[in-house]
């Protein structure tokens, strides 16, 4: 159990990463179109990824000045220097960068306070909705739309009926291939697909039950919100069915994982089949 993770600090995390969610929203309101940039590995950036990582930075380095910040938008880190690391926060300062892009709404703030390889604190925001996901070990797991908090929890799958979220644009035929095995042990699917972190906190509220990730993420897209969906009772683990952890290697890219809802269902039986 995390001796620093209590309400009051999620509720100052939550304020830095609205703050973020201010800004990119200064860029998204614009008439003009925005300019894109793309990176080494190909992955688009904007003015908005930028402006606000600057800000999640440096609150959270007045917040918690002994305690590393690593961003996407971070210069390059070298592991020699991250391995040392027992506690840090993770970043995505806009996660679904391409929705942001395409006008969707659906792109997010994360923020993840990780200790010991492990995400023991998540808060993930909807800018546009003005509306969070939040979670903390020991305190659990709470919506937050329009200000006022509503705790959260994944659901029991109700009639064999499962709700799948996955991405638009990634992993498509392993995708449909686990659809039909599902499908084959008597489970009905009612696939949505979405961008960003917020597939994750669908399942945390109880209204999608399964997440297959069956293509490349990187660990600060995952982190926030796998620490809301782990206290809202919920797992994410690897295709080996192994938790999803963090900082335990030079690469940052995680293994495909399932993000998993309702504890009764025979997970690891249905989808290793």
């Amino acid at each position: 159990m995390s001796d620093l993770v209590t309400k009051e600090l999620i509720e100052s995390v939550l304020a830095i990463a609205e703050q973020a969610g201010d800004a990119i929203k200064v860029v998204y309101g614009r008439d003009e179109a925005v300019e894109v940039i793309k990176k080494a590995d190909d992955s688009p950036v904007t003015e908005a990824d930028h402006a606000a990582h600057h800000v999640i930075v440096d609150k959270l380095t007045h917040l918690t000045p002994d305690i590393p910040v690593f961003s996407e938008e971070s210069d390059k880190i070298p592991y020699a220097e991250r391995q040392s690391w027992q506690r840090y926060w993770l970043v995505d300062p806009l996660d679904g960068t391409k929705e942001f892009i395409n006008r969707t709404g659906e792109f997010t703030v994360n923020i993840a306070l990780i200790e010991n390889n492990e995400p023991v604190l998540g808060v993930v925001t909807v800018p546009i909705k003005d509306q969070a996901y939040v979670g903390g070990q020991g305190v659990g797991a709470f919506k937050v739309d329009q200000g006022k908090w509503q705790k959260i929890s994944v659901r029991a799958v109700p009639n064999r009926e499962l709700v799948v979220v996955g991405s638009r644009r990634h992993g498509a035929e392993k995708l449909n291939a686990l659809l039909a095995g599902l499908e084959a042990e008597g489970f009905s699917t009612d696939m949505t697909s979405m961008g960003s972190s917020l597939k994750f906190c669908l399942i945390a509220e109880g209204k999608a039950d399964l997440y297959p990730r069956l293509a490349p993420t990187s660990e600060w897209d995952t982190a926030a919100a796998q620490a809301v969906l782990m206290e809202a009772g919920g797992k994410v683990l690897n295709t080996e069915f192994e938790p999803l952890t963090y900082n335990r290697k030079e690469s940052v890219l995680n293994p495909e994982f399932y993000a998993l809802g309702d504890p009764a269902i025979e997970w690891e039986r249905l989808l290793k089949s």
